[in-house]
């Protein structure tokens, strides 16, 4: 090495070099007042020399060592000797600089406590893929398992007495002084310079699993023009704040690893004179210090703290009940049956009714967007998920006189009307399948989601619409008034399946945005997915039926036999089958021609077939 400084360094300085010399734990050398120290030392070497410097108020400059890492990164210097050096000549004076304290101990670059960003920013490596290979490899480990720590952070505001102290749970958290931390991008951290008197502390307070891989899916492929600060992070900038725990902590001061219960992190400002690397931000001496930031809003404290604590870091976000008072309000009181709810029941209904017996598609789509019963079903998922018996409880009270209420109007009005001819609007209603079964799910997803977010509650009409409550409540009670369990049956069975697939799949949306932990929700699923597996056996039957009732007038429609074809395929029954069907021919039919085209169609089918044929004649 002293061959290389000497070879390679040393000519750099041309005449402006006094004298060199090597540096072993100790300096004796006479400086004038306009004199500049430069050195070429490891990170551990300019630990040692800074306290002599510090001391006799020396002037220093920097050259890159090979071992001078992080002090290369604290103080902006260039990877090139060359260019350190010609800005070393060039600059007129040195400037004053702080330095970050550590219990005592000078830190050039970046604190870290617990684990850090470099789980979703990468770590301190130089080289570019060694820094890419380190973010994928880190991104891994977000799905191990991931414990927070107890951590008490005290400091004081300007102009407060005593200190503040959050007890909080958190991953780690990083503290540098400036903006040029290899760790973090100076855009994340804003108006933060080397001569400002204040350190920068990230907190990492994740609350589940989702929200760290989430950020370090964005983060592993992060524009370095547009960082962002993860939204579970907490940012404290100020000159100084204490770091306790319980536990010893586990700590790394440049890269050098320690363990504390007591950490201390102190700014010592304009300590040292410096010539300020090209890479160096500072500002001027009477404006050098800037506004202190205290942005602690996403730490968790009080009853979601201890949750954390208690168990590795759950998969999704786990909300308390004081975190959520304004929709829990708010599913309490649509869980109540009340006056106005009866009357809007029985209007709906009323409506639904009527529109139904008109075979009316748009009066139909009135009473479903007037219908009230998805408030007391959206309640009722809530409640499961809590497992709250009083909101389970008022939930089905509510759904329940909604009910009677329905059934009540449409036998009334089915007794009243004299039609007993079921028409599309009430046959469509009589046979549900999967399908009817995906559309609540979908229904209910979208009805909990609108719920939560207030910006998207505008939305619940269009929900009311395509889960349809109201209608098969009143095709069920059509069906009772003519005493015909078929569309009785029928009705209420599509009733049930959008009711069960509400509420389950709007449970699991209240899961999803951490309404609930699992631990608490599990016993409801556990019975909604039992009650939803009841309900699909029936549902997969009408599905496979409705499939082949699909293939065979695929297969028959258009079929060409004896220059006759078939047109208007319909099926009226499946067991036995009866078809109706329409046959197009260039003339008259003989009867021997149908009977030969219904064993035609029979053998197709593999099955006898009862046939309603129409015969069109092309002229």
């Amino acid at each position: 090495m002293a061959a290389k400084v000497k070879e390679e360094i040393v000519p750099l300085f041309q005449q402006h070099l006094k004298i060199h010399t090597p540096f072993k734990n100790s300096i004796d050398i006479h400086i004038d007042d306009d004199d500049l120290i430069v050195t070429y030392l490891s990170d551990d070497l300019l630990k040692e020399l800074l306290p002599i410097v510090i001391e006799r108020k020396w002037k220093i400059g920097f050259l890159p060592h090979p071992g001078m890492l992080n002090a290369r990164l604290g103080f902006g210097i260039s990877r090139d000797p060359a260019v350190s050096v010609k800005n070393i000549l060039e600059t007129e004076s040195a400037q004053h600089v702080d330095l970050l304290m550590v219990n005592g101990r000078p830190a050039f670059d970046t604190v870290v406590i617990g684990q850090s960003l470099s789980f979703v920013y990468g770590s301190s490596e130089l080289k570019k893929a060694n820094r890419i290979l380190s973010k994928v490899k880190n991104f891994f480990k977000l799905f191990e398992s991931v414990q927070l720590k107890q951590y008490t952070i005290e400091y004081k505001q300007k102009g407060d007495q005593k200190d503040q102290k959050i007890n909080t749970a958190a991953l780690g958290m990083f503290i540098v002084q400036h903006g040029g931390s290899s760790l973090v991008p100076r855009k994340i951290i804003k108006e933060s310079f080397s001569n400002d008197g204040m350190l920068s502390s990230l907190i990492l307070a994740p609350q589940s699993v989702l929200g760290l891989v989430k950020f370090g899916v964005v983060s592993l492929f992060l524009s370095k023009k547009n960082p962002k600060l993860p939204p579970f992070a907490a940012h404290i900038k100020t000159n100084k704040i204490r770091v306790l725990s319980e536990e010893p902590m586990n700590l790394s001061v440049d890269n050098a690893l320690l363990s504390a219960k007591e950490i201390e992190l102190e700014v010592v400002p304009k300590i040292i004179q410096v010539v300020p690397g090209i890479h160096l931000e500072t500002i001027e001496l009477e404006n050098s210090s800037s506004k202190e930031v205290f942005k602690t809003q996403s730490l968790p404290t009080g009853e979601l703290r201890e949750e954390l604590l208690r168990a590795p870091l759950p998969l999704i976000n786990h909300a308390t009940t004081e975190q959520f008072k304004e929709i829990f309000t708010t599913l309490r009181e649509n869980a109540r049956p009340t006056s106005s709810y009866l009357v809007l029941m029985f209007l709906s209904t009323f409506i639904a009714t009527f529109g139904l017996f008109g075979n009316s598609s748009p009066v139909v789509i009135g009473a479903m967007i007037l219908a009230p019963l998805m408030a007391p079903i959206i309640s009722l998922a809530m409640g499961v998920l809590r497992q709250d018996s009083k909101l389970i409880r008022s939930s089905l009270q509510s759904i329940g006189y909604g009910l009677l209420v329905g059934y009540f109007c449409a036998i009334i009005i089915t007794l009243m009307t004299p039609l007993t001819t079921p028409n599309a609007q009430i046959i469509s209603r009589i046979r549900p399948n999967l399908l009817d079964l995906w559309i609540a799910v979908g229904s209910g997803v979208a009805g909990a989601y609108a719920h939560a977010k207030k910006e998207v509650a505008k939305t619940l009409a269009g929900v009311a619409i395509a889960v349809a409550l109201v209608p098969p409540l009143a095709v069920s009670g059509i069906g009772v008034g003519w005493l015909n369990w078929g569309i009785f049956s029928g009705a209420l069975l599509l009733l049930m399946t959008n009711l069960a697939g509400m509420v389950f799949a709007a449970a699991i949306t209240f899961l999803m945005l951490g309404f609930s932990p699992f631990r608490l929700a599990k016993k409801g699923l556990i019975i909604s997915i039992v009650f939803m597996l009841g309900i699909s056996a029936p549902l997969a039957l009408g599905f496979n039926r409705m499939v082949k009732e699909s293939r065979i007038i695929q297969n028959l429609n258009g079929y060409r036999i004896n220059g006759m074809v078939l047109r208007d395929v319909n099926i009226r029954q499946m067991n036995p089958m009866k078809l109706s069907v329409t046959i197009f021919s260039e003339r008259p039919l003989e009867e021997n021609e149908l009977k030969q085209l219904k064993a035609e169609i029979e053998s197709l089918l593999q099955e006898e077939v009862e046939m309603e044929i129409t015969v069109g004649i092309k002229m």
